[in-house]
């Protein structure tokens, strides 16, 4: 099967479309790249056999014919390295047009996306001689090269077409200048994407400059007093200027980002900090960055928010290699145009870049909620000590609260000594009474709440009475307890007594049976 490098997602692809057969390279119908019927449906390296071609070009650059080739194996019609569908109608999910179902690079979406020299690309106003001979060498290296002279051309515009899809290689064309360089910023080179950036949001005066070192996070940290000392000295060592680390992260590949600013002391006691841009372009100058990179400074940058006419304009001229058509997409599919901004992936290095950042801002993440979930456990602890100690709180304010009403009711008893009972006073106390009675009653709320509250309290000192096997009793209920056993006690000395005075009435009804029947004495002796 093909590869389908959907929007640089690497996924299978049913169809099989990079077919060698017969030592030829045989492909589908309806290359990518519209330069007329000569690269349409140009036979080469068609497998040894006999390929029909014919030229129709769609650009005037040069418009060669071939009629064919005789083939060593017979007459297979072959279109080899005709990379049409093959590098055609993509099934990426990205932004434009992938380049094929077979070994496509479907990078930038689901439309059949076909990049013409007449559209888009040498379209571009105001360009200047060297651009434009360079773009003339690119379109007669990929359309009609006139190298060889014979239809051996045909097979070197589509290896030239292949190197240019690739982004790597020279493009041979002619025989009296120099070859074409294709890098992956061309606008043939199928392995881009575009991805989206969070924009800075901290302001010039804010005066933050991220430096990049190659150096782990772990030597930054334990060495980070002497590279301050370093920096300050970097800075001419002036007592006025300090130098500050607002944040240390970690890079991919062993670097780390380090964010600093300097805060600058005038006479009169006053402090600013150095603007960002002023810092960068101190550090941006020669000597200065020389002794930065003996520091293992690989890069430096000021952090700064873009102001608006600089994102329009970034937003209004396409990145180098990057089809307007596609930008314009990217403009579009935006998910937050407030804060995040297109930028090009070009290569597989820049997408493993990007992925290698991910992929450490995820662990960053999965730190901080491991750091947020410790917290929120240990407030869980202390909340559930703090409500114990509120309970606790809650039962001595009642506590003091009974004290302080006693307090109040002596203080009220001895106010009104010597006076006569008033009548609002006299109906209170009947209500008191009738609502003690109440309480009072052994199948009303007082019997009830004491045995209720013996309950509680046998529970909240179950483990304190275990361990000191001591035993705590209402007072209300001891005092019940108490005249209750009273009452049985006395109960049971009224029940002997009793029994005493049955017991001397049975001696003297035996005394006297024993003295009216002298007979039977011997038998009640």
């Amino acid at each position: 099967s093909g590869f389908n490098f959907g929007g640089f997602g690497l996924t299978a692809n049913p169809a099989v479309n990079f077919n060698i057969g017969n030592f030829g390279v045989s492909t589908t119908s309806t290359p990518p790249f519209n330069f007329g019927n000569s690269l349409a449906s140009a036979g080469a390296f068609g497998g040894f056999g006999t390929t029909t071609t014919t030229a129709g070009p769609a650009f005037s650059f040069s418009a060669p014919t071939n009629t064919g080739t005789s083939g060593l194996f017979g007459g297979t019609q072959n279109k080899g390295f005709g990379f049409g569908t093959s590098f055609g109608t993509g099934t990426g999910t990205g932004l434009g047009s992938g380049l094929g179902t077979g070994l496509g690079f479907g990078g930038f979406g689901t439309q059949q996306q076909q990049t013409t020299l007449g559209s888009g690309l040498f379209s571009q106003p105001a360009q200047t001689p060297a651009q434009s001979n360079q773009l003339i060498n690119t379109a007669s290296a990929l359309s009609a090269p006139t190298l060889l002279g014979d239809e051996r051309d045909a097979i070197l515009a589509k290896w030239n077409q292949l190197q240019a899809f690739w982004g790597t290689g020279k493009g041979y064309f002619n025989n009296n200048i120099a070859p074409v360089e294709f890098t992956q910023e061309n606008p043939f080179c199928r392995f881009k994407a575009v991805g989206y950036s969070l924009m800075p949001n901290n302001k010039d005066e804010d005066g933050l400059v991220v430096l990049v070192f190659n150096r782990k996070e772990t030597d930054i940290r334990s060495q980070q007093q002497q590279l301050v000392e370093s920096l300050h000295k970097i800075l001419g060592g002036n007592q006025t200027l300090t130098v500050n680390v607002e944040g240390v992260k970690t890079l991919p590949d062993d670097q780390t980002e380090v964010i600093i600013y300097v805060v600058e002391r005038s006479p009169n006691g006053t402090s600013r900090r150095v603007p960002a841009t002023t810092l960068y372009t101190h550090f941006e100058q020669a000597n200065i960055k020389s002794s930065l990179q003996q520091l293992g400074v690989s890069l430096s940058m000021a952090r700064t928010e873009l102001s608006p006419a600089q994102v329009k304009q970034l937003l209004q001229n396409p990145p180098a290699g990057v089809d307007p058509i596609i930008w314009e997409q990217a403009k579009v599919d935006n998910p937050d145009p407030d804060k995040l901004i297109p930028v090009p992936m070009v290569g597989f290095k820049e997408l493993l870049r990007r992925l290698k950042v991910q992929d450490q801002m995820t662990k960053q993440h999965q730190t901080r909620l491991d750091i947020i979930s410790e917290d929120i456990s240990e407030l869980q602890k202390n909340q559930t000590t703090t409500m114990a100690k509120i309970a606790q709180y809650k039962r001595k304010l009642m506590a003091l609260s009974h004290r302080t009403l006693q307090v109040l009711i002596k203080q009220e008893i001895q106010r009104k000594s010597g006076y006569a009972i008033q009548a609002d006073e006299e109906q209170l106390r009947v209500q008191l009474d009738t609502i003690q009675c109440e309480l009072n009653a052994p199948t009303q709320f007082k019997g009830r709440l004491n045995e209720l509250m013996s309950q509680i309290r046998m529970q909240n000192h179950f483990g304190a009475v275990r361990a000191e096997e001591r035993y705590y009793i209402d007072a209300d209920l001891l005092r019940e307890i108490k005249q209750h056993l009273k009452q049985q006690q006395e109960g049971l000395s009224h029940l002997i007594s009793i029994i005493k005075d049955d017991l001397e009435d049975i001696k003297l009804i035996e005394h006297g049976l024993n003295e009216s029947i002298p007979i039977r004495g011997g038998v009640f002796s």
